[in-house]
Protein backbone atom coordinates (compact mmCIF):
# COMPACT_ATOMS: atom_id res chain seq x y z
CA UNK A 1 0.00 0.00 0.00
CA UNK A 2 1.36 3.76 -0.53
CA UNK A 3 1.61 5.99 1.70
CA UNK A 4 2.26 9.41 1.14
CA UNK A 5 2.55 12.71 2.92
CA UNK A 6 2.20 16.09 1.21
CA UNK A 7 4.31 18.71 3.19
CA UNK A 8 2.54 22.01 3.48
CA UNK A 9 3.49 25.28 4.78
CA UNK A 10 4.28 29.19 4.27
CA UNK A 11 7.28 29.93 2.80
CA UNK A 12 10.49 30.03 4.99
CA UNK A 13 8.96 28.16 7.85
CA UNK A 14 11.81 24.98 7.34
CA UNK A 15 10.01 22.94 4.75
CA UNK A 16 12.42 22.13 2.55
CA UNK A 17 14.86 21.85 5.31
CA UNK A 18 12.71 19.58 7.07
CA UNK A 19 11.93 17.43 3.67
CA UNK A 20 15.55 17.26 3.03
CA UNK A 21 16.54 16.46 6.35
CA UNK A 22 13.65 13.40 6.46
CA UNK A 23 14.73 12.57 2.69
CA UNK A 24 18.43 12.75 3.78
CA UNK A 25 18.96 14.95 0.15
CA UNK A 26 19.84 18.20 -0.70
CA UNK A 27 17.09 18.18 -3.42
CA UNK A 28 14.51 20.85 -1.93
CA UNK A 29 16.18 24.52 -2.37
CA UNK A 30 16.84 26.40 1.00
CA UNK A 31 16.81 29.77 0.99
CA UNK A 32 16.18 32.79 2.93
CA UNK A 33 13.76 34.09 0.63
CA UNK A 34 10.04 33.13 -0.49
CA UNK A 35 9.42 30.60 -3.00
CA UNK A 36 12.65 29.44 -2.93
CA UNK A 37 11.18 25.99 -3.99
CA UNK A 38 9.01 25.96 -6.98
CA UNK A 39 8.62 22.44 -8.48
CA UNK A 40 7.11 19.80 -6.13
CA UNK A 41 9.70 17.59 -4.69
CA UNK A 42 9.60 14.12 -3.85
CA UNK A 43 11.16 11.97 -1.82
CA UNK A 44 11.10 8.06 -0.89
CA UNK A 45 12.23 6.96 2.49
CA UNK A 46 12.41 3.40 4.67
CA UNK A 47 10.16 3.59 7.08
CA UNK A 48 12.27 2.73 10.41
CA UNK A 49 11.12 -0.44 12.52
CA UNK A 50 13.38 -2.52 14.53
CA UNK A 51 11.27 -6.10 14.51
CA UNK A 52 11.71 -6.39 10.49
CA UNK A 53 15.66 -6.06 11.20
CA UNK A 54 15.43 -8.70 14.12
CA UNK A 55 13.10 -11.19 12.22
CA UNK A 56 15.66 -10.95 9.33
CA UNK A 57 18.34 -11.71 12.28
CA UNK A 58 16.30 -14.66 13.13
CA UNK A 59 15.45 -16.19 9.65
CA UNK A 60 19.06 -15.46 8.12
CA UNK A 61 17.44 -13.52 5.21
CA UNK A 62 19.63 -12.45 2.44
CA UNK A 63 17.84 -9.01 1.55
CA UNK A 64 16.01 -6.95 4.02
CA UNK A 65 12.73 -5.01 2.21
CA UNK A 66 11.40 -2.24 4.32
CA UNK A 67 7.87 -0.11 3.98
CA UNK A 68 8.07 3.02 2.20
CA UNK A 69 6.93 6.54 2.40
CA UNK A 70 6.41 9.09 0.12
CA UNK A 71 6.75 12.49 1.40
CA UNK A 72 6.25 15.73 -1.30
CA UNK A 73 7.36 18.93 -0.77
CA UNK A 74 5.53 21.85 -2.58
CA UNK A 75 6.22 25.50 -2.87
CA UNK A 76 5.21 27.98 0.14
CA UNK A 77 1.59 28.80 0.18
CA UNK A 78 0.76 32.64 0.70
CA UNK A 79 -2.80 34.42 1.45
CA UNK A 80 -4.10 34.26 -1.84
CA UNK A 81 -3.02 31.34 -2.77
CA UNK A 82 -6.15 29.93 -4.06
CA UNK A 83 -6.56 32.44 -6.34
CA UNK A 84 -3.34 32.50 -8.07
CA UNK A 85 -1.28 34.97 -5.57
CA UNK A 86 2.23 33.97 -4.82
CA UNK A 87 3.14 31.04 -7.24
CA UNK A 88 -0.99 30.38 -7.45
CA UNK A 89 -2.24 27.51 -6.77
CA UNK A 90 -1.01 25.11 -9.17
CA UNK A 91 0.95 23.78 -6.14
CA UNK A 92 -2.21 22.55 -4.85
CA UNK A 93 -2.59 20.10 -7.49
CA UNK A 94 0.46 18.52 -6.14
CA UNK A 95 -1.03 17.44 -3.32
CA UNK A 96 -4.77 16.36 -4.27
CA UNK A 97 -3.22 12.46 -4.20
CA UNK A 98 -1.30 12.53 -0.79
CA UNK A 99 -3.10 10.35 2.08
CA UNK A 100 -2.14 12.83 5.00
CA UNK A 101 -0.95 16.18 4.82
CA UNK A 102 2.38 17.52 6.98
CA UNK A 103 1.51 21.33 8.05
CA UNK A 104 4.75 22.73 8.86
CA UNK A 105 4.31 26.08 11.30
CA UNK A 106 7.30 28.33 12.35
CA UNK A 107 7.54 28.48 16.35
CA UNK A 108 10.97 29.77 16.24
CA UNK A 109 12.50 33.25 16.45
CA UNK A 110 15.32 34.25 14.15
CA UNK A 111 15.59 37.84 12.81
CA UNK A 112 17.86 36.62 9.85
CA UNK A 113 14.88 34.51 8.35
CA UNK A 114 12.35 36.43 6.76
CA UNK A 115 8.89 35.78 8.00
CA UNK A 116 6.15 36.75 5.04
CA UNK A 117 3.94 37.60 7.34
CA UNK A 118 6.34 39.85 9.64
CA UNK A 119 5.87 37.96 13.04
CA UNK A 120 6.03 34.41 13.87
CA UNK A 121 2.43 33.23 15.12
CA UNK A 122 2.05 29.80 14.05
CA UNK A 123 -1.42 30.31 14.93
CA UNK A 124 -2.78 32.53 12.07
CA UNK A 125 0.00 30.73 9.88
CA UNK A 126 -1.86 27.37 10.11
CA UNK A 127 -5.09 29.37 9.51
CA UNK A 128 -3.52 31.36 6.24
CA UNK A 129 -2.67 27.77 4.93
CA UNK A 130 -5.90 26.28 5.88
CA UNK A 131 -7.90 28.85 4.68
CA UNK A 132 -6.38 28.51 0.98
CA UNK A 133 -7.08 24.97 0.63
CA UNK A 134 -10.84 25.62 1.86
CA UNK A 135 -10.88 27.78 -0.50
CA UNK A 136 -9.05 25.73 -3.20
CA UNK A 137 -12.07 23.22 -2.38
CA UNK A 138 -14.22 25.05 -2.78
CA UNK A 139 -13.39 25.89 -6.10
CA UNK A 140 -13.31 22.36 -7.13
CA UNK A 141 -17.03 21.82 -5.90
CA UNK A 142 -18.30 25.02 -7.44
CA UNK A 143 -16.98 23.49 -10.57
CA UNK A 144 -18.15 19.90 -10.31
CA UNK A 145 -21.68 21.40 -9.71
CA UNK A 146 -21.70 23.58 -12.50
CA UNK A 147 -21.51 20.14 -14.24
CA UNK A 148 -24.00 18.47 -12.52
CA UNK A 149 -26.74 20.58 -11.70
CA UNK A 150 -28.33 20.12 -15.46
CA UNK A 151 -28.39 16.24 -15.88
CA UNK A 152 -29.96 16.14 -11.77
CA UNK A 153 -33.02 18.68 -13.27
CA UNK A 154 -33.02 16.47 -15.72
CA UNK A 155 -34.10 13.41 -13.75
CA UNK A 156 -30.56 11.90 -13.37
CA UNK A 157 -30.26 9.91 -10.11
CA UNK A 158 -26.77 9.47 -10.19
CA UNK A 159 -26.14 13.56 -10.60
CA UNK A 160 -29.33 14.20 -8.13
CA UNK A 161 -26.84 12.10 -5.35
CA UNK A 162 -23.79 14.04 -6.11
CA UNK A 163 -25.52 17.56 -5.99
CA UNK A 164 -26.71 16.56 -2.70
CA UNK A 165 -23.44 15.69 -1.88
CA UNK A 166 -21.88 18.78 -3.09
CA UNK A 167 -23.82 21.52 -1.80
CA UNK A 168 -23.52 19.76 1.96
CA UNK A 169 -19.76 20.26 1.30
CA UNK A 170 -19.93 23.34 -0.46
CA UNK A 171 -21.65 24.76 2.92
CA UNK A 172 -19.43 23.65 5.06
CA UNK A 173 -16.77 25.20 3.17
CA UNK A 174 -18.45 28.82 2.46
CA UNK A 175 -18.42 28.72 6.75
CA UNK A 176 -14.80 28.53 6.14
CA UNK A 177 -14.86 25.05 7.47
CA UNK A 178 -12.51 22.37 6.77
CA UNK A 179 -14.42 19.00 5.62
CA UNK A 180 -12.92 16.84 8.04
CA UNK A 181 -14.12 18.59 11.05
CA UNK A 182 -17.57 17.29 9.34
CA UNK A 183 -16.84 13.85 8.41
CA UNK A 184 -19.77 12.68 10.87
CA UNK A 185 -22.32 15.03 8.18
CA UNK A 186 -21.79 12.85 5.39
CA UNK A 187 -22.67 9.00 4.56
CA UNK A 188 -19.58 6.21 3.83
CA UNK A 189 -20.66 5.99 -0.10
CA UNK A 190 -20.66 10.20 0.22
CA UNK A 191 -17.30 10.61 1.33
CA UNK A 192 -16.05 7.83 -0.84
CA UNK A 193 -17.57 9.91 -3.85
CA UNK A 194 -15.38 12.98 -2.49
CA UNK A 195 -12.55 11.44 -2.39
CA UNK A 196 -13.02 9.81 -5.78
CA UNK A 197 -14.56 12.82 -7.58
CA UNK A 198 -13.32 16.12 -5.92
CA UNK A 199 -9.95 14.87 -3.97
CA UNK A 200 -10.85 17.46 -1.13
CA UNK A 201 -7.75 18.95 0.75
CA UNK A 202 -9.64 19.71 3.82
CA UNK A 203 -10.79 15.90 4.11
CA UNK A 204 -7.26 14.52 4.25
CA UNK A 205 -5.68 13.36 7.60
CA UNK A 206 -3.79 16.24 8.68
CA UNK A 207 -1.02 16.61 11.75
CA UNK A 208 1.17 19.66 12.80
CA UNK A 209 4.73 19.71 12.65
CA UNK A 210 6.32 22.36 14.96
CA UNK A 211 9.38 23.60 13.99
CA UNK A 212 11.71 24.86 17.10
CA UNK A 213 15.20 25.90 17.76
CA UNK A 214 17.70 23.57 19.37
CA UNK A 215 16.95 25.11 22.97
CA UNK A 216 13.45 24.53 22.78
CA UNK A 217 14.08 20.67 22.24
CA UNK A 218 12.68 17.62 22.78
CA UNK A 219 9.11 18.97 23.22
CA UNK A 220 9.01 22.70 23.39
CA UNK A 221 6.79 22.64 26.24
CA UNK A 222 8.61 25.81 27.55
CA UNK A 223 8.01 27.62 23.96
CA UNK A 224 4.89 29.98 23.58
CA UNK A 225 4.48 28.95 19.99
CA UNK A 226 4.23 25.56 20.49
CA UNK A 227 1.36 26.10 22.94
CA UNK A 228 -0.39 27.89 20.92
CA UNK A 229 -0.37 25.55 18.19
CA UNK A 230 -0.98 22.76 20.02
CA UNK A 231 -4.21 24.27 21.82
CA UNK A 232 -5.14 24.94 18.19
CA UNK A 233 -4.36 20.97 17.56
CA UNK A 234 -6.50 19.81 20.50
CA UNK A 235 -9.72 21.81 19.74
CA UNK A 236 -9.48 19.96 16.15
CA UNK A 237 -8.20 16.38 17.92
CA UNK A 238 -5.01 16.89 15.48
CA UNK A 239 -0.85 15.77 16.42
CA UNK A 240 1.69 17.72 17.30
CA UNK A 241 5.37 16.85 16.52
CA UNK A 242 7.78 19.01 17.88
CA UNK A 243 11.15 19.19 16.20
CA UNK A 244 13.75 20.95 15.04
CA UNK A 245 14.88 21.19 11.18
CA UNK A 246 17.86 22.23 11.88
CA UNK A 247 19.12 19.40 14.46
CA UNK A 248 17.09 16.58 12.06
CA UNK A 249 19.61 18.12 9.20
CA UNK A 250 22.60 17.92 11.53
CA UNK A 251 21.34 14.00 12.05
CA UNK A 252 21.05 13.48 8.26
CA UNK A 253 24.59 14.38 7.19
CA UNK A 254 26.35 12.12 10.20
CA UNK A 255 27.07 8.42 9.76
CA UNK A 256 24.09 6.11 11.22
CA UNK A 257 26.16 5.14 14.03
CA UNK A 258 27.04 8.57 15.12
CA UNK A 259 23.15 9.66 15.66
CA UNK A 260 22.35 7.83 18.80
CA UNK A 261 24.63 10.23 20.69
CA UNK A 262 23.48 13.52 18.76
CA UNK A 263 20.20 12.50 19.48
CA UNK A 264 20.85 11.90 23.72
CA UNK A 265 22.32 15.44 23.74
CA UNK A 266 19.32 17.14 22.87
CA UNK A 267 17.25 14.59 24.86
CA UNK A 268 15.80 12.77 21.99
CA UNK A 269 14.14 8.93 22.04
CA UNK A 270 14.10 9.36 18.19
CA UNK A 271 14.42 10.98 14.75
CA UNK A 272 12.01 13.81 13.95
CA UNK A 273 11.16 11.22 11.10
CA UNK A 274 9.86 8.28 12.85
CA UNK A 275 7.26 10.47 14.76
CA UNK A 276 6.03 11.71 11.47
CA UNK A 277 5.80 8.51 10.42
CA UNK A 278 4.59 6.92 13.66
CA UNK A 279 1.80 9.83 13.44
CA UNK A 280 0.89 9.01 9.83
CA UNK A 281 0.17 5.81 10.13
CA UNK A 282 -1.96 6.75 13.14
CA UNK A 283 -3.59 9.08 11.53
CA UNK A 284 -4.71 6.59 8.30
CA UNK A 285 -5.31 3.50 10.32
CA UNK A 286 -2.45 1.35 9.18
CA UNK A 287 -0.21 -1.43 10.52
CA UNK A 288 2.50 -3.38 9.52
CA UNK A 289 2.94 -7.11 8.93
CA UNK A 290 5.67 -8.98 7.70
CA UNK A 291 6.70 -12.11 5.96
CA UNK A 292 9.97 -13.65 5.80
CA UNK A 293 12.29 -16.53 4.63
CA UNK A 294 16.13 -17.16 3.69
CA UNK A 295 15.70 -15.21 0.75
CA UNK A 296 14.17 -11.47 2.13
CA UNK A 297 12.38 -10.71 5.08
CA UNK A 298 10.24 -7.67 3.88
CA UNK A 299 7.69 -5.36 5.96
CA UNK A 300 4.12 -4.92 4.23
CA UNK A 301 1.84 -1.59 5.01
CA UNK A 302 -2.15 -2.27 5.01
CA UNK A 303 -5.28 -0.87 6.50
CA UNK A 304 -5.88 -1.65 9.84
CA UNK A 305 -9.30 -3.78 10.14
CA UNK A 306 -7.81 -6.05 7.22
CA UNK A 307 -8.47 -9.85 6.46
CA UNK A 308 -5.71 -12.47 5.54
CA UNK A 309 -6.58 -12.73 1.61
CA UNK A 310 -6.63 -9.17 1.59
CA UNK A 311 -3.34 -8.52 2.85
CA UNK A 312 -1.90 -11.38 0.81
CA UNK A 313 -2.95 -9.07 -1.98
CA UNK A 314 -0.86 -6.44 -1.40
CA UNK A 315 2.30 -9.14 -1.99
CA UNK A 316 0.86 -10.33 -5.39
CA UNK A 317 -2.94 -10.34 -6.71
CA UNK A 318 -2.44 -14.48 -7.13
CA UNK A 319 -2.22 -14.43 -3.33
CA UNK A 320 -5.39 -13.16 -2.96
CA UNK A 321 -7.15 -14.87 -5.48
CA UNK A 322 -6.35 -18.49 -4.35
CA UNK A 323 -5.69 -17.89 -1.19
CA UNK A 324 -5.69 -21.48 0.81
CA UNK A 325 -5.07 -20.41 4.61
CA UNK A 326 -2.39 -18.23 6.51
CA UNK A 327 0.48 -19.25 8.81
CA UNK A 328 0.26 -16.47 11.78
CA UNK A 329 2.56 -15.85 14.58
CA UNK A 330 2.98 -11.78 15.94
CA UNK A 331 6.27 -10.95 15.97
CA UNK A 332 6.73 -10.62 19.78
CA UNK A 333 5.74 -13.95 20.62
CA UNK A 334 8.05 -14.99 17.82
CA UNK A 335 10.94 -13.06 19.32
CA UNK A 336 10.38 -15.04 22.80
CA UNK A 337 11.28 -18.39 20.99
CA UNK A 338 13.83 -17.17 18.53
CA UNK A 339 12.82 -18.30 15.00
CA UNK A 340 10.03 -19.30 13.21
CA UNK A 341 11.09 -23.28 13.12
CA UNK A 342 11.33 -23.34 16.43
CA UNK A 343 7.63 -21.73 17.12
CA UNK A 344 6.41 -24.22 14.92
CA UNK A 345 7.48 -27.42 16.67
CA UNK A 346 6.25 -25.12 19.86
CA UNK A 347 2.95 -25.28 18.16
CA UNK A 348 3.26 -21.31 18.35
CA UNK A 349 1.78 -20.93 14.99
CA UNK A 350 -1.55 -21.00 14.03
CA UNK A 351 -3.29 -21.45 10.99
CA UNK A 352 -6.25 -18.93 10.21
CA UNK A 353 -8.22 -18.54 7.33
CA UNK A 354 -10.64 -15.81 5.23
CA UNK A 355 -11.54 -14.01 8.17
CA UNK A 356 -8.87 -13.30 9.88
CA UNK A 357 -8.17 -10.15 10.41
CA UNK A 358 -5.07 -9.41 10.32
CA UNK A 359 -2.83 -7.86 13.38
CA UNK A 360 0.08 -5.08 13.75
CA UNK A 361 3.40 -7.27 13.72
CA UNK A 362 1.75 -10.63 12.54
CA UNK A 363 4.68 -12.46 10.67
CA UNK A 364 2.36 -14.68 7.89
CA UNK A 365 3.34 -17.48 5.68
CA UNK A 366 0.38 -17.23 2.79
CA UNK A 367 -0.83 -20.64 1.44
CA UNK A 368 -2.53 -19.81 -1.93
CA UNK A 369 -3.05 -21.49 -5.11
CA UNK A 370 -4.01 -20.25 -8.73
Amino acid sequence: MKLNIGIVGLPNVGKSTIFNALTETTKASVANYPFCTIDPNVGVVDVPDERLYKLAKMENSQKVIPATIEFVDIAGLVKGASKGEGLGNQFLANIRNVSAIAHVVRCFEDSDVVHVEGSVNPVRDAEIIETELILADLQSVEKRLEKVEKPAKSGNKEAKFEVEVLKKAKEILEDLKPLRAYKDKFEEEELDYLKKTIFPLTLKPMMYIANVNEEDLPDGENNPHVKAIKEKAKQENAEVIVLCGKVEQELAEIPKEERKELLEAYGLEEPGLNKMIKAGYSLLDLITYFTAGEKEARAWTIKKGTKAPQAAGEIHSDFERGFIAAEVINFDELEKVGSIQKAKEKGLVRIEGKDYVVQDGDVIYFRFNV
